[in-house]
């Protein structure tokens, strides 16, 4: 079970100011633990703390910050089932989905440890007129200076990982602001770091209501914000972010095509379609919302998708036989059936699934969804999914660029062509070709466009952003 309490961390150590911020279990809806909240003054002090660090990080020697990553990975290893009960309890997930966050939480921080030693500069070539003779270029990356981390509740691990593992890697000192509703995986990872010899200041992490939490926005002493939850809060922050770098991971109503060239493959096409459609209650942002089939197939795909989806079983996160938990809050599962209502009397048909009890929202199928109602065009952002036919191939692909969000699409094809047409015309930020938009894995760029967001992740990604560059030129003789 979870502590009683948790202290939040402070330049490195932990502090217990107080018992402030309540973290429920989200399936029973008690309160589980209780955690520290920082207020205003505790925010300043760590973003002093964080710009007095940047000297003995800059100086902080790669095969250092390697250690103290791969000692991180040593002790989630050693706390994997902790990490797991507590992801499944603070935030709803089942646990064999929590599970498979933790350890890529563990693949995230190995992939920075590789990292680390590798950021590398080049030898540029000055010698393009005669102007430029005996002279010489080199270039490195160095430490952009302390940065500002928020990250979201459906992937309080792992998404907290692609932003803190890369820093420390990248020799930043940093302060993370942990969504509230699910702090607890954060503060583990405080209290490990706080095992390390990391000098002091290059960390805090800081549950704080969003309400009072402006100084990870607004404070210029941060060189950099990175954010990732939804577009409404993301583009608000970007404005009021002033001269520092602003890396967004926002939202996505991610689509599906599926091309009528299956064959005998449709019961694998399903599967997957289930899975990225209801995954942790679809609570991800490239989660399958939105699925294409061609006409050939459909009948018979949506015949085995609606029975896919009335299998899947819902209830206690805990139990290893559930697949579709708690939405994170009754009051998503509200807004999301309302959306649902709303597009069921402008002539949508439920066809699998829409019942709701409380945060409890059944793993749902629909068609005949109209383009202009809410559950079609934003993030649905629970376990929702329209299933529509299409004829032409590149209609299916006009239809995903129909949309506000560009963060991933999945294209099922045997068709090479139609693979390589979907990635020149679809605008996202990644194409998975014969799976779900769903996938990811933790070295490779990761973002997406037009509301979707700006930057990269992925580790070698982030850390491209959280250094810059300097120019050395030198002359040979003087």
């Amino acid at each position: 079970m979870l502590n009683k309490t948790y202290p939040y961390y402070l330049a490195n150590e932990a502090v217990a100011a107080n018992t402030d911020l309540e973290v429920t279990d989200k399936f029973s809806d008690e309160v589980a633990t209780r955690v520290a909240m920082a207020d205003a003054a505790a925010i300043d002090k760590a973003i002093g703390f964080a710009v007095d660090a940047m000297p003995a990080m800059r100086a902080f020697a790669p095969f250092k910050r390697q250690a103290v990553l791969e000692h991180c990975v040593k002790r989630f290893r050693e706390r994997y089932d902790e990490l797991a009960l507590a992801l499944c309890i603070e935030a709803g997930k089942p646990i064999n989905d929590s599970k498979g966050e933790v350890t890529r939480l563990i693949d995230t921080f190995k992939v920075a440890a590789e990292e680390a030693v590798r950021i590398d500069g080049e030898i540029v070539n000055l010698q393009i007129s005669p102007r430029a003779n005996r002279y010489h270029g080199y270039v490195k990356r160095v430490p952009i200076g302390p940065c500002s981390f928020i990250s979201p509740f459906n992937f309080p691990l792992n998404l907290t990982a692609h932003k803190v593992a890369p820093a420390i890697a990248a020799g930043v000192p940093f302060v993370l602001k942990p969504a509230s509703r699910t702090p607890v995986g954060a503060l583990i990872m405080g209290e490990i770091l706080a095992e390390t010899d990391l000098p002091k200041g290059a960390f805090s992490i800081l549950p704080a209501h969003r309400d009072g939490a402006d100084l990870f926005t607004t404070d210029e002493r941060f060189k950099l914000l990175s954010f990732t939850g939804s577009p409404a809060v993301g583009w608000e922050l970007k404005k009021k972010a002033g001269k520092k770098k602003v890396i967004l991971e926002l939202g996505g109503n991610a689509a599906a095509i599926v091309d009528g060239d299956q064959g005998g493959k449709l019961d694998y096409v399903v599967d997957r379609l289930a899975f990225g459609a209801f995954y942790q209650s679809g609570q991800s942002c490239i989660g399958v919302q939105r699925i294409l089939v061609h006409a050939s197939i459909y009948d018979a795909l949506r015949e085995k998708l609606i029975a896919k989806t009335r299998s899947l079983v819902m209830g206690d996160p805990k139990d290893e036989k559930t697949f579709v938990g708690p939405m994170i809050s009754e009051s998503e599962s509200k807004r999301l059936a309302g959306w649902m209502e709303s597009a069921v009397q402008a002539g949508a048909k439920i066809v699998a699934g829409g019942k709701v009890d409380g945060a409890m929202f059944e793993a749902t199928l629909l068609e005949g969804v109209k383009r202009d109602t809410d559950l079609y065009r934003k993030e649905a952002f629970g376990p929702v999914a329209i299933l529509e036919r299409f004829d032409d191939f590149g209609a299916a692909l006009a239809t995903v660029n129909d949309s506000d969000f560009g963060l991933q699409a999945g294209v099922f094809t045997d068709s090479l062509a139609h693979a390589h047409r979907a990635w020149d015309e679809l605008e996202v930020g990644g194409v998975v070709i014969n799976d779900v938009p769903s996938f990811r894995v933790d070295n490779m760029p990761y973002g997406g466009v037009k509301d979707s967001g700006l930057g990269r992740e992925g580790v070698r990604y982030a850390i491209e952003d959280m250094t810059e560059l300097r120019l050395m030129v030198m002359r040979e003789t003087w």
